[in-house]
């Protein structure tokens, strides 16, 4: 093979996707089952995941689920806490924070989320994958299965497999709608199916998306939907953290066999001298023996090939298939040690680090894009830990401007909306703060708002004209609790012009 040609067969990867075939058909990809201390870590961390993903549902607070995203109602809960549509700025803050966190930890960190916690590969990787290894084999058995004629046992394993896929689907599909109406309101729905056709119609909808997603479509939803790959390109640079090839070490690459892969190369220092004639009799003239690889650590086995669920060659650089399952690397790892070769072949490194020939560092760079991460979700959690539990709208009754009393006295009608965002009933009380007066309550009674509730109020605010300062005078009303101040509120008061 010519050099030209050599290049062209090293850069032909660039031309195809490992998932589609020359005929342009859909290439399945059978990854080899993966094993090794990263792959063992990914499992433990997978079995957390699940546990809390199908646990959260049934936690309560104040007979509340602990977290429920109602989008229909517009009612979110996060741990705890209730956000109404009055929250949105908390929401659009935590928007921006999410965005630029992706950014910041994408362009330091890579794709470790998408290995390590995206749902879709979790699912995918430690769930459904590991009972097609199960049901159907390793990726041999699989592809052997395949090519197989249809048989009993061909069919068996295919029933049972659609059988427990599809069922899997659908109590994920159930339990993400758990997290959209609470619980108790989806176990309701399930009870009364007959009340709730179209509940179950879409839950049956939602479930045939999911088992096709981890029957068929796999990982172009990584490749093809997610978005977050795509974005891969524009964030990463040379120093942000990746799975890596180290091609300074690997290559060339070269079949394990039993030719040297080391010659020695000698060398001489010209000589400083200057009675030297050049003739190589001169006694300062130093020799050197220089260390010239042949070969470089690579095997060629592509181990890391078969184990990639999106059958990319990591060896080819980063790539947009990539989502740092981190298998290649528990593969090549597992290589090196049987053929007495030092780990970390293919490593956590930053494209940098490589090139240089140094260990991965956490850089001057890479502390402050963390500490900005970290003070980024301080800010957040500042934002909802200092969210008031009652919002109050103060606004004075349309149409009118303000009445004189027989006393003297001048009053203003006003309307008081309250949105108790607690799992408790709320009794308020209101006062004056900064002038001398009185609030009288169109309704008589308690002022409760009742928990998750908003509630209006009519009241009128009565001041002597010597009060008015102007033909609006600032009004500040305090809201209590009890004997508690809950928040202060102000409006404008209505008077004459010419009080005086």
């Amino acid at each position: 093979m010519s050099e030209k040609q050599e290049i062209l067969t090293q850069e032909s990867f660039r031309d195809s996707v490992a998932t589609i075939s020359a005929e342009g058909k859909r290439n399945f990809i059978n990854p080899k089952k993966p094993k090794g201390k990263l792959y063992n870590l990914r499992s433990m961390f997978s079995v957390f995941y699940l546990v809390v993903f199908f646990t959260l549902p049934f936690i309560k607070v104040h007979d509340e689920p602990l977290l429920m995203i109602n989008i229909l109602q517009r009612k979110f809960i996060l741990f705890g806490m209730i956000f109404w549509p009055q929250d949105f700025f908390i929401f659009a803050i935590g928007l921006i924070t999410f965005i630029v966190f992706v950014i910041l930890f994408t362009v330091v960190f890579g794709r470790i989320f998408c290995g390590w916690a995206c749902p879709q590969t979790i699912f995918m990787e430690m769930v459904f994958r590991k009972i097609e290894y199960l049901i159907d084999g390793d990726s041999t058995q699989q592809k052997l299965l395949k090519k197989q004629a249809w048989n009993g046992t061909k069919i068996r394993k295919r029933v049972l497999k659609f059988v427990i896929f599809f069922v899997l689907s659908f109590i994920i599909a159930n339990f993400f709608l758990a997290y959209i109406i609470s619980m108790d309101q989806l176990l309701n729905y399930i009870t009364h199916p007959a009340a709730n056709t179209g509940t179950l119609i879409s839950l049956l909808v939602f479930t045939c998306v999911f088992f096709f997603v981890y029957w068929w479509f796999r990982e172009q939803a990584c490749i093809v939907v997610c978005p977050y790959g795509r974005l891969q390109g524009v964030l990463l640079d040379k120093n942000s953290i990746v799975v890596a090839y180290d091609y300074k070490r690997g290559e060339p690459r070269g079949k394990l066999g039993r030719e040297a892969t080391h010659k020695i190369k000698e060398t001489e220092d010209d000589c400083k001298c200057v009675d030297c004639k050049g003739d190589g009799a001169c006694k300062d003239l130093v020799k050197k023996f220089e260390v010239v690889e042949l070969k470089g650590d690579c095997i060629d086995c592509h181990a890391c090939v078969k184990v990639c669920p999106t059958g990319i060659d990591i060896r080819n650089g980063t790539q947009l298939e990539c989502v740092n399952c981190t298998a290649c690397i528990d593969a090549c790892d597992a290589i090196m040690t049987s053929v007495h070769k030092p780990e970390g072949l293919i490593r956590y490194a930053s494209e940098n680090s490589i090139q240089e020939g140094v260990q991965l560092r956490f850089t001057r760079r890479i502390k402050a894009y963390t500490a900005v991460l970290c003070l980024l979700i301080a800010l957040l959690a500042f934002l909802l830990v200092s969210r008031t539990d009652l919002d109050a709208t103060l606004m004075r009754t349309a149409g009118m401007t303000y009445t004189s009393l027989p006393d003297g006295r001048i009053s203003n009608l006003y309307n008081l909306k309250l949105a108790n965002k607690t799992h408790l009933d709320i009794p308020v009380t209101l006062k004056l703060e900064n002038v001398p007066g009185e609030i009288q309550m169109i309704k008589q009674g308690k002022t409760i708002v009742k928990k998750e509730d908003y509630t209006n109020f009519q009241f009128f605010v009565k001041l002597d004209r010597n009060q008015l300062k102007g033909w609006k005078t600032t009004l500040q009303i305090g809201l209590y609790d009890s004997t508690k101040k809950i928040k202060t509120i102000t409006a404008k008061f209505i008077g004459p012009e010419n009080y005086n």
